[in-house]
């Protein structure tokens, strides 16, 4: 018995790749994809770095009431919390993406005529960053 080989006819050597139609097809439905997923990555990682700067933010306050606690007086900067080890490391903001961003808020007393005066200190702390969260609220009022 002969054994025939198998010949390619020219019909069957024209479809071994993609046409340019397949090509396109599949290249519009991966752009239609990414269209839809890319919004709502975006809005995603924006909310993760809000949530990120509101659980910074209470660290740092939690971090300046406890030095508060056991010393009786606020901290002169931000950097004693650290040296103290109240902190391991300054959290970074991440919206500027920088430890040295954050705004610190002076502390205040009443005296005994009813006025506000400064005390030595820092009471609170706020984000030096611009602009406003995915909801709408100043960085600066969280």
């Amino acid at each position: 018995m002969i054994a025939m080989a198998q010949v390619s006819s020219p019909r069957h050597a024209a479809r071994r790749g993609f046409t340019l139609i397949e090509l396109l097809v599949v290249m519009a439905i991966l752009g239609l994809l990414l269209g839809i997923a890319l919004p709502n990555y975006q809005a995603s990682v924006a909310r993760a770095r809000d949530t990120v700067l509101k659980e910074n933010l209470r660290v740092l306050r939690a971090s300046i009431q406890a030095y508060r606690a056991d010393t009786g007086h606020y901290p002169a900067a931000l950097g004693v919390l650290v040296e103290r080890r109240y902190l391991t490391a300054m959290p970074v903001d991440p919206i500027t993406a920088s430890a040295r961003t954050w705004i610190e808020i002076p502390a205040e007393a009443d005296d005994a005529d009813g006025l506000t005066q400064a005390v030595p200190g820092i009471a609170d702390v706020r984000s030096g960053a611009k602009g406003s969260t995915a909801a709408g609220q100043p960085y600066d009022s969280l």
